[in-house]
């Protein structure tokens, strides 16, 4: 399936494209709330300001995608591997990333507020003024990643791991700034 024909499909009420491949498919600022994309493979393809709101995600290939300023909010990304992937300046507000993989991920700007992060993978990844109040990061894991001017206030933080991780300017989940 290409971008065209999801696109036609959407707008005319279909919103199961379960495993479909949409590798490299331009779907620059695309409106696909509350699609079942689980299990599809949009690999590096361009998602920049796409309406993603309560899109399932579940099990998809999103590696290398283009997600900046995306709309994600709610969004089930369970499983999902977002390696490499431009998140900047996204929302994904109250979205599932239960097991996600965000490794070297690009989350600078991105609203992660009241998101789950339980098992998560965002070593390497680059958190600059991200915004993770109220998330749940039970066992995530931060090795090597950049957290610059991040604010986790009220953040649930239980076995995560910042193992060689930058924290610099932080908010901590008590409210406190670690310099």
């Amino acid at each position: 399936m290409n971008a065209e024909i999801l696109r036609t499909q959407y707008a005319e009420g279909r919103r199961n494209f379960r495993q479909t491949n949409l590798k490299q498919a331009n779907l620059t600022f695309v409106c696909l709330n509350e699609a079942n994309l689980s299990q599809s493979n949009l690999g590096m393809a361009k998602l920049r300001g796409a309406s993603l709101h309560k899109a399932n995600l579940q099990d998809a290939n999103l590696i290398r995608a283009n997600l900046k300023d995306a709309d994600l909010t709610e969004a089930n990304l369970q499983g999902a591997n977002l390696s490499g992937a431009n998140l900047a300046g996204a929302n994904l507000t109250g979205a599932n990333l239960k097991n996600v993989n965000l490794n070297r991920a690009g989350l600078g700007e991105a609203n992660l507020s009241k998101t789950n992060l339980r098992y998560a993978n965002l070593s390497g990844a680059k958190l600059f003024g991200a915004i993770l109040t109220g998330a749940i990061l039970l066992k995530a894991n931060f090795s090597g990643a950049i957290l610059l001017k991040t604010n986790l206030a009220g953040a649930s933080i239980i076995d995560t791991d910042f193992k060689e991780a930058v924290l610099e300017s932080v908010t901590m989940p008590n409210g406190t700034i670690q310099e």
